[in-house]
């Protein structure tokens, strides 16, 4: 569990990125055209972003919340990654991408659920 909380400054850069990357993806969707995919990659990462913010402070109280982010983190990267494929190139990220994203980012949501049962200590 110890290496997960190295890569803690990971989880806000990303947060952060993925805040500025569903705002950027918003405005471009609001710009004409069939944006269907270009809406949907902004949504899922205008509301993943302060999940990740909220689990990069959360880690002092439940013992998931660094893997809970870095799932969710990930899934989101994949499954926006893929829409915004789809709209530029065309063509899907890699076959699957959208499931495996989607996948991800349920199973990032179940393990923080799941740190109700796992909280730190209180000092």
């Amino acid at each position: 569990m110890e290496r997960l909380h190295k890569l803690r400054p990971l989880i806000l850069f990303v947060s952060g990125l993925m805040g500025a990357a569903g705002v950027a993806l918003a405005a471009a969707a609001s710009h004409g055209g069939d944006t269907t995919f270009l809406g949907s990659a902004s949504t899922m990462c205008l509301a993943h972003a302060p999940v990740l913010l909220g689990l990069y402070i959360g880690h002092r109280y439940f013992r998931t919340a660094t893997l809970a982010a870095l799932v969710l983190g990930l899934g989101t990267i994949i499954f926006a990654g893929d829409l915004l494929a789809r709209h530029y190139l065309g063509d899907r990220l890699f076959p699957m991408a959208a499931p495996l994203g989607g996948t991800g980012m349920m199973l990032g949501w179940l393990v923080m659920a799941v740190g109700a049962f796992f909280r730190v200590p209180e000092a």
